[in-house]
């Protein structure tokens, strides 16, 4: 064996998180940024049972008692409409769906709302009513 068997390779690129981790940095930047502005996080990526139902990024609820129910959006950049117009039509319908969901699950819903939280690059952008129940938003 060589001198140079056990040293650790030098010159090499750092590695790039994979998009599940980019997402979870992502959710959990847009967790604190809503947490600091006196919401409280009541769930994390809330899905439906089977297949073909839907995932809410988060769930969390307003001082004043509105639940919200919230997609986090990354991009690297404002590309292509940005982080928050890429939440289309057949994402708002699951979305829809998953709320739909949870609301049934509660003895009397409260008054409810469909936030974006767009994260990109270093910057967070709030989008509150992003779209409404009809999911045309």
């Amino acid at each position: 064996m060589g001198p140079f068997h056990n040293k650790p390779p030098t010159g090499r690129p750092t590695t790039k998180p994979t998009t599940k981790q980019a997402g979870d940095a992502a959710e959990a930047a847009a967790s604190r940024h809503l947490e600091a502005a006196g919401l409280r996080v009541l769930a994390r990526n809330y899905r439906t049972p089977g297949r073909g139902g839907g995932e809410i990024d988060l769930i969390v609820r307003e001082p004043d008692g509105t639940l919200v129910f919230v997609e986090v959006r990354k991009r690297a950049g404002a590309s292509h409409g940005g982080a928050a117009a890429s939440v289309g039509i057949t994402k708002r319908r699951r979305i829809i769906f998953a709320a739909r969901h949870y609301l049934m699950r509660l003895p009397e819903p409260p008054p409810c709302r469909f936030d974006v939280v767009a994260v990109e690059a270093d910057a967070i952008q709030w989008i509150r009513g992003a779209f409404d129940a009809s999911g045309a938003g």
